[in-house]
């Protein structure tokens, strides 16, 4: 079946943000005086907030305590790291030649609606990306498939159809749930041995676009290659 369409995450694969969000999700949760690790979090990002937050302080999300840190996190997200943030080189080269091609794109991503709006605008990417699900169109986050699934759904492809990239474990095992077949970006600071589950890896945008026309990910696109 010809693929039609990519699911794009955004944090550490098309935009370098990753550090800016673990950072505020940091100083958010020890506002509260729980003793926290940088690196824990770290790993953690990727996940919604509704999975991060149990693993890493033993919080659920939609309590009063984790609801005061998640609002507190998007404000120092949003003013101390949003101005600074970049997308990857050849972020922009790279979906504009896929559209070229005739593929559909669509983000996929843990992040919340107002987040993902103002991240795209700050990117400079935002004209190129109108098909979007966030955290706030499923009920669970990543790594669990609702997000891509809904993603399917809001531009009426089966699986087949489709392809995720990533640059977490989360987007790969998220993928793999939604029955999707995935590429890995190793610019989010993942190595490529942590994205074992994905078709094949890359740099980031601009090592994927330098290797378009040689990739899988085009032959699937231009002949109707199954996955």
């Amino acid at each position: 079946m010809k693929i039609s369409t990519v699911l794009l995450d955004i944090d550490g694969t098309l935009v370098d943000s990753n550090d800016a969000h673990a950072k505020s999700w940091v100083e958010a949760i020890s506002e509260f005086k729980f003793d926290i690790n940088y690196q824990i979090i770290r790993e953690k990002i990727g996940m919604g907030g509704d999975k991060l937050l149990p693993l890493v302080i033993g919080i659920e999300s939609a309590s009063e305590v984790g609801k005061k840190i998640s609002k507190l996190r998007q404000s120092i997200f949003q003013t101390k790291y949003l101005p600074n943030l970049l997308a990857f080189d050849g972020t922009r080269e790279l979906l504009e030649h896929m559209i070229k091609v005739g593929l559909q794109l669509v983000v996929a991503t843990s992040a919340s609606k107002d987040d993902l709006s103002k991240i795209l605008e700050q990117a400079k990417i935002s004209k190129l990306l109108s098909n979007r699900v966030t955290s706030d169109d499923a009920e669970n986050s990543k790594p669990a498939p609702d997000i891509l699934s809904a993603a399917l759904k809001k531009m009426k492809v089966c699986p087949e159809e489709a392809i995720m990239i990533g640059d977490t474990p989360y987007d790969i095992e998220a993928a793999r749930l939604a029955k999707v077949r995935s590429i890995g970006f190793t610019c989010g600071g993942w190595p490529a041995e942590a994205l074992a589950g994905s078709f094949a890896t890359y740099g980031g945008p601009k090592d994927l676009l330098k290797h378009f026309d040689e990739s899988f990910f085009s032959s699937a696109a231009e002949t109707g290659a199954k996955i």
